[in-house]
Order: C-alpha cells, then structure tokens, then sequence
C-alpha cells in the first residue's frame, strides 16, 4: 500500500507522526510487545566487509576481483569531516572531488553504505567515490548511526543531516544544489529511495544540524536497495533461524508491529514529489522487492526512472569487478541524461 496515495497530503506529516509514535512508543507496551533495544550493544558490528563479501562470492564467482582504492591525480580527498555532532559523538563523512576549479557547478554523489542497517562501512564505497570524482562529481560518504547503537529512524535523521550539509557547503565544493544525487547499496539502497520519497518531510527531519538547509534530493541511484519491508516479494523480517537485520533496527519482529515496517518502507511514500530513480541490481529478486509497484507511480507521475539488472550477478556485485566499471559507467548516463549534463 501506498500510505501517501491513500490521504490528502495536507495534514500527511500529522498523520504520519501519529502512526510513527503509535508504532514505536515503548511507555505503552505490553510485557509481550515491548520494542526490544537488545541490539544496541555499542560495539561496532564487522560482519560485512568487502573481503568477507568477496570470500562468499567467490564460491559461485570465482573470477570476481575486490576493486581497490583508485589515486588520480587530479582528484582531491578530506576525509572525517564531521557533518552533525549529537552530543559528544561526533557523525564524520568523506569527500572526493576533482582539484581543477570549474565555472559551472557540479553535481553532487552522496554515496550511503549496506551492510543490513547494522554493519558495512564508508570505506567499501572509496573506490567508487573517486571514480566517480574523477568524471566530474563531489562525492560524499557518510557514516550514520547503525542498529548497534541507535534504532530506526536515527540513521534516518543522520543522513538527512547530511545531505543538508552538503546542501549548505556547496559553494565550498563548487557544488550545483538543484543537483544533489542520493545514493547508496543494499541497506544504504534502500535508505536513498527512502530520502528521494520524503525529502523535507518533518517526520524525518530529526532535530539536528542544519535544520535550517533542504533534505530533498534531486535524483536517487539504488543499487539493490528494497523498496518496501512489508511487500510480497520481499524476505526481510525472516527470524526463523536468526534474528534479521530489520528485526535489530526496528527493534520489533515484523509480526508484532507491522505498521512500523511499513511506515520505514520508501514505497510508502512514493508519488509526484519523488525524482528521477535509478535502480542497479542483482539477479537477487528480493533485494528489490517492491520495484515494479514503485516504477509504477514513477510512470503515473511522468518522473523518468531507469532499471539496470546484471544478470547472473551476486547481491555485493557493485564491489567488485567484472560490475563496477559497468556500475560507473550506468550511474555516469543516467545523470548526464536526467541533467542534461557535461562533465
């Protein structure tokens, strides 16, 4: 379902903050139905690199090779900028750009991590950051508050805050702020279409950094991201065997508080705010589940999307080659064409 199709948008974010506190509110728990915060153990989660990633890949890829940190020279770096401070911690973010000055400004790739809301790092999207750096964008790799220390939506509220950033230091990094792309893979895939749907939304603004500065993306890069928790075609929420990776950043099983899943799920709120989408994916049909219903209000609403499927290839497939060069050289078309842009 569509929560946004099936009200009035006046009154939408009253409404939605309702079910949001309905669903999450712990005061008001049963003994039986309390959200559980045992995932919040504060110790950082390794379970997703790329070696570990390009380990359990080989074993049905044997030819796949881990794409390394690239050095252009034309290309600059900072890295561990912070971009929201929430008390003490300190939420950092990387920047890639090219060195050379430019009389029209840029386009800027802000580049969220997977790794299932809980794990993964910046770090595993280096690679594709200075690649795209040295085409002509500033890229951006924050990090955001994972399931081990902060549920949903906090991580939510963490990259709002940093796409205001970047929004508020474009002239820094010579940047066009009608061009500000969201991206990320996996859970960070998910987590991009989920800001390109409720972009200066009050519900998931959060109340730090920036507040003063725009959320809203100009265009969304998916790269094997869900698009709802809650759809037919997916299979998170399955704890059978362990607890998943939803399960910990709600901190509710899918069972006991469905309204909460579907209310964290980008196709809720998709319509004829979102922007130009690209999806690049997998041949893992889950981890795109609920993509057709989501094109089809992209299509009701004229907004241009485009999908890119690699056949054959594996969930982590954008980490690694013979996906990357072809990953680059995807994102590269579909923003010169939705920009109508040269580099």
């Amino acid at each position: 379902m569509n929560i946004i199709s099936t009200y009035n948008r006046q009154g939408i974010n009253n409404w939605l903050q309702g079910l949001l506190m309905t669903a999450i509110l712990v005061t008001a728990c049963t003994s039986v139905n309390c959200q559980s915060t045992a995932g919040i153990t504060g110790k950082k989660d390794t379970g997703y690199t790329t070696y570990s990633a390009y380990l359990n890949t080989l074993k049905s890829h044997p030819d796949i090779k881990i794409v390394k940190e690239f050095k252009f020279a034309g290309v600059a770096e900072q890295r561990s900028i912070t971009y929201c401070s929430l008390g003490d911690r300190k939420l950092k973010l990387d920047a890639f750009y090219p060195k050379a000055k430019t009389a029209v400004p840029r386009i800027a790739f802000i580049m969220i991590h997977g790794g299932g809301w809980r794990t993964g790092s910046p770090s595993q999207h280096y690679p594709l950051a200075q690649k795209l750096a040295s085409l002509g964008y500033v890229c951006f790799t924050p990090e955001y508050r994972l399931s081990t220390e902060a549920l949903f939506p906090a991580a939510i509220f963490d990259i709002k805050a940093a796409i205001r950033w970047v929004r508020k230091n474009a002239a820094a990094y010579q940047i066009d702020t009608a061009k500000i792309v969201i991206a990320g893979f996996s859970a960070g895939g998910e987590m991009a279409a989920f800001m390109g749907t409720t972009g200066n939304m009050p519900l998931f603004e959060g109340t730090n950094c920036n507040t003063e500065m725009k959320s809203n993306a100009n265009a969304v890069v998916d790269i094997d991201g869900t698009l709802s928790f809650v759809h037919p075609e997916g299979g998170e929420g399955d704890d059978s065997k362990s607890t998943s990776a939803g399960t910990y950043w709600f901190g509710y099983h899918k069972n006991e508080n469905m309204k909460l899943w579907e209310a964290a799920s980008p196709l809720s709120y998709v319509s004829s705010k979102a922007p130009p989408t690209l999806f690049l994916n997998s041949s893992v049909s889950r981890m795109h589940a609920g993509r057709e219903d989501y094109i089809k209000v992209l299509n009701e609403n004229n907004i241009y999307s485009e999908v890119k499927d690699f056949e054959g290839a594996p969930h982590s497939f954008c980490l690694f080659e013979p996906w990357f060069e072809p990953t680059v050289n995807y994102i590269d078309a579909f923003l010169k064409k939705v920009f109508n842009h040269t580099n």
